[in-house]
Formats: structure tokens, C-alpha cells, sequence
């Protein structure tokens, strides 16, 4: 059995939760560590159990809540050295032997969960994914990315379920009450993933077995849920997919979603 449930998931922060019978994790920690206990306490989760959290990059709504945390509970934080030192205030809080070190491309085990690392096009010191394995199942996670790439797609193949960033509609962006230059940084190849780009992936994921995705990280200014939720459902039919077979979601900003079990 392997579970995931997005805590969080937007500009104000994001934090995902997969567990198992015997092992929990978060994939980041970009809230506060109170509305983290928040979020595990609605889904009857110890935070002691908690027995690591994977940092996808350095920004702030990735890593507000996560040198508190670890420390209040003493949970091991897996990053990469270029994104701990990209995050000084989180790095002070932390204690030292809770630090664990890995190379993006790298793979690691937290218990029985195997974890991989694919690196993403953003705009930060060395982001990545992480796809975690169980057995015969497989959840990936990759938010923030400026664009798709192959090496992307073929780390994202044969996923059992995804957590897919679905940021932007290009024409609701247009006239979002942003400065020219961030609507460039969003649109941009190290900016985040448009809701027809998200489409286009989720079905060429779909010839490889996908079975459910979420998106994940809308923007408040720049999309609504349920555009998201059509647009990629439509790319999905115009690629002659059989939407009866994709479980398909959108993630909340502010409230955990429902606790998917694979």
C-alpha cells in the first residue's frame, strides 16, 4: 500500500504527504510547522512518524516550516548541498545529524520507500523531483518547471500516480494583476508549467500506465481549478486517451486533499 495526500499546494505554500503501514514522509515544508501538525492531525498522522522530509528546492512556499519541524520532531531533511545552502535560515535551525546529503540523479531508501531524483528547469540553485517506489507502485512528484524536457518525461514514465504542477493559463496570465516582468519569470523556460503543458504530459504519461494525477500549484492570479481541471482533461481527449481510466484532481491551496491510497 503506499499513500499521498497534498497538504498544501500553491504560492503560500506547498507539502505533500506519502506513507505507507510502516513509513511516512513529506515532500517539502513550506508552511509553518503549526498548520503542517494541522494538516496530519485532520488525516489522524503523528507527526513523530514522520520519518523524513524530501526538499525539492530552496524557495520559500517549499521550505518556510521545514528547520522547526525537523527540529520540534527530529526528522531527517534529504537535499542537496546546493539547495541547503541556498536556505540559511533553514539550515541554522537544523541540527546537524539530521542533515542528509544527496546529488540530484541520485537514488536513496527511507525504510522499505526507494527514492530518485530527476532534476527540473526552475529558477533556483539545483531543483528537482522525486519519484518514490513500493513494491510495483510508483508516485512522482514535479512542481515547478519551467518546461517539460525528455530526460523529464522518461523520469515521469510508468508512474503510478503523479502530483503534476498545473500553474498558468497563458491567457488568464495575460491580464493577471502582475508586473510584466514576473509574468515573463512564470511563462518563462525556468518559470512554471502551463495547464495545457500539464495536459500534453499527463497523456503521453497515460501510454505509460499513469493510473491518477493531481495538479498541484495553481496560481491564485493566474488560474482557477476548474480550468485547470478542463484544460488538461481536454488535452487528454484530444490525444484519443481514455479519460475513464485517469483518476484526475486538483489539488487545494489551503486544506489537505483526500488521502489517495495506490
Amino acid at each position: 500500500m503506499l499513500n499521498f495526500c497534498s497538504l498544501y499546494s500553491g504560492s503560500s505554500g506547498n507539502s505533500f504527504f506519502v506513507g505507507t503501514e510502516s513509513t511516512n514522509i513529506l515532500i517539502d515544508a513550506g508552511v509553518s510547522s503549526r498548520k503542517l501538525e494541522k494538516a496530519l492531525d485532520s488525516l489522524c498522522i503523528d507527526p513523530h512518524s514522520i520519518e523524513g522530509i524530501l526538499i525539492t528546492h530552496e524557495h520559500t512556499d517549499h521550505t518556510q516550516g521545514v528547520g522547526i519541524f525537523s527540529k520540534k520532531y527530529n526528522i531527517p531533511v534529504y537535499v542537496n548541498s546546493k539547495t541547503l545552502d541556498a536556505m540559511p535560515k533553514q539550515k541554522e535551525k537544523l541540527c546537524e545529524e539530521n542533515i542528509h546529503l544527496f546529488d540530484v540523479g541520485d537514488s536513496f531508501c527511507i525504510n522499505e520507500l526507494k527514492i530518485s531524483t530527476f532534476s527540473i528547469p526552475h529558477d533556483a540553485v539545483n531543483p528537482c523531483g522525486f519519484n518514490i517506489f513500493k513494491d510495483n507502485k510508483k508516485i512522482s512528484v514535479a512542481t515547478d518547471i519551467g518546461h517539460i524536457t525528455n530526460d523529464i518525461l522518461h523520469s515521469l514514465e510508468e508512474s503510478s500516480f503523479i502530483m503534476l504542477e498545473s500553474n498558468y493559463d497563458p491567457d488568464v496570465l495575460k491580464y493577471a494583476p502582475y508586473p510584466y516582468h514576473l509574468k515573463t519569470r512564470i511563462a518563462g523556460p525556468t518559470g512554471h508549467l502551463s495547464n495545457e503543458l500539464a495536459g500534453k504530459t499527463i497523456s503521453h504519461l497515460m501510454k505509460s500506465g499513469l493510473k491518477g494525477a493531481m495538479l498541484g500549484h495553481l496560481s491564485k492570479e493566474s488560474n482557477f481549478p476548474e480550468l485547470a481541471y478542463k484544460t488538461v482533461l481536454d488535452e487528454i481527449i484530444s490525444s484519443n486517451s481514455n479519460t475513464d481510466s485517469l483518476f484526475l484532481e486538483v489539488a487545494n491551496r489551503d486544506c489537505p486533499s483526500k488521502l489517495i491510497t495506490l
